[in-house]
């Protein structure tokens, strides 16, 4: 087992190892620690650095490479600094200590989700300073609080604020997902949550009479119709190859909560599902079928929204457009197999794209199974640093997009 900057390893795995030390967990995560290291690697490469409130202890860290044409508008590079809970009987490793094995995987929680990202970002921005380049457009790193819970207190206010308007940013790139395969994933755009909690309301009454009209039968009615969708959805997506999980709706009944004793009856219940709607649906129409699934189980049956994203944005991947070309331009020369994909579940991205940026997820990581939010979540070193070396070819390209009508 390697120690932490164990003699001969590589400097940047030396650096991401001791970047997922900091325990930046849900739901109390450090941020602290996080933003100080932030801060102390802007003075080591002589990038600005700003920090930005936009909620109480919730800090988005902004470190800057300006570019050598301020009228272009900027290249946004984005990452979250938060990392979603452990269950730590599970691992294999202590899941903070960044525990490097014989054979190079470095087993962390968030070394694929996503704190590799941001230092293969460092990284590569380092490399591209020592050898002497600029680029014509300024190189912004975000790093976000919060996005594993919703973005709430993080890119979904910071977006809304002077200083994000400030960095002009014209295209960002964001997270996407390990890929097993030799080839690599890059996501255009996301499925919209859609978190749903249907009430029902019944008559009331002992637990043992045959009672008419109770909001239990109600809910079922609903929870069934539900469900039904659910299976046509899955049997849509498994019936064509072609087809990938972003690209139908997905939804999973996931609280049920009613009732206080064995022999009564509960006056009220309610189901709660975590709908995730492709970004080709008709949204009104399918608020109305919610509508309808509610109307056909009886009187007294509603339902509310906890999370309604009503914004999907779709990035281009066309060959005209010069973001992508510049992006799939490099993975061409690379000889990097890139998989075109709608993000199943939902990132920062969606605030971005909302707000007029195009956003790509993406992150280089091949030959890899897909472990975020996963026991022993862990990333092969020369995965990795092979990261740090597509991003070093990336970002000169991106940087280097010739103006455009968008950049006024």
């Amino acid at each position: 087992m390697a120690s932490p900057g164990a003699q001969g390893e590589h400097p940047s795995v030396t650096l991401f190892r001791r970047y997922l030390r900091i325990r930046t967990v849900q739901p109390e995560p450090d941020y602290g620690a996080a933003v100080a290291f932030l801060e102390e690697r802007a003075r080591q490469l002589g990038l600005g650095c700003q920090k930005v409130e936009v909620a109480p202890g919730r800090v988005v860290t902004v470190l800057t490479w300006p570019g050598t044409n301020p009228k272009l508008s900027s290249l946004l590079l984005n990452s979250h600094t938060d990392v979603v809970p452990v269950a730590k009987e599970y691992w294999s490793h202590d899941p903070f200590e960044a525990v490097k094995d014989a054979e190079g995987y470095i087993y962390a929680r968030g070394a694929q989700d996503m704190k590799c990202v941001s230092i293969q970002y460092l990284e590569a921005v380092r490399r591209l300073k020592a050898e002497g380049h600029r680029f014509p457009r300024t190189i912004h790193m975000t790093f976000v609080p919060d996005e594993e819970i919703g973005g709430h207190q993080g890119m979904e206010l910071f977006v809304q604020r002077p200083e994000f308007k400030a960095l002009r940013a014209g295209f960002a790139l964001d997270e996407g997902l390990a890929n097993p395969t030799d080839a690599f994933t890059v996501f255009y755009s996301e499925r919209s949550p859609w978190w749903v909690r249907v009430t029902s309301t019944g008559k009331p009454g002992h637990g043992s009479r045959f009672i008419e009209d109770t909001a239990a039968e109600k809910l079922h009615r609903v929870v069934g119709a539900v469900l039904a969708f659910r299976e046509e959805e899955k049997q849509r997506l498994q019936a064509n190859a072609r087809l990938k999980l972003g690209a139908v709706t997905s939804v999973n009944l996931t609280k049920l909560e009613g009732g206080m004793a064995y022999n009564v009856v509960p006056a009220t219940m309610s189901a709660s599902f975590d709908f995730r709607v492709a970004p080709d649906v008709d949204l009104q129409a399918f608020e109305e079928r919610l509508h309808g699934w509610c109307q056909a189980a009886g009187p007294g049956v509603t339902f509310e929204f906890v999370q309604k994203w009503t914004e999907p944005r779709i990035t281009s991947t066309d060959d005209s457009d010069p973001w992508w070309a510049a992006f799939s331009g490099v993975c061409k020369d690379m000889s990097l197999t890139l998989e075109q994909e709608i993000f199943p579940a939902a990132t920062d991205s969606r605030y971005l794209r909302a707000v007029g940026v195009p956003a790509l997820g993406f992150s280089p990581m091949n030959r890899t199974p897909v472990l975020l939010h996963d026991h022993d979540e862990r990333l092969h070193e020369a995965v990795f640093l092979r990261g740090i070396d597509i991003y070093t070819r990336l970002l000169p390209a991106l940087a280097s997009v010739p103006a455009l009508p968008s950049d006024g």
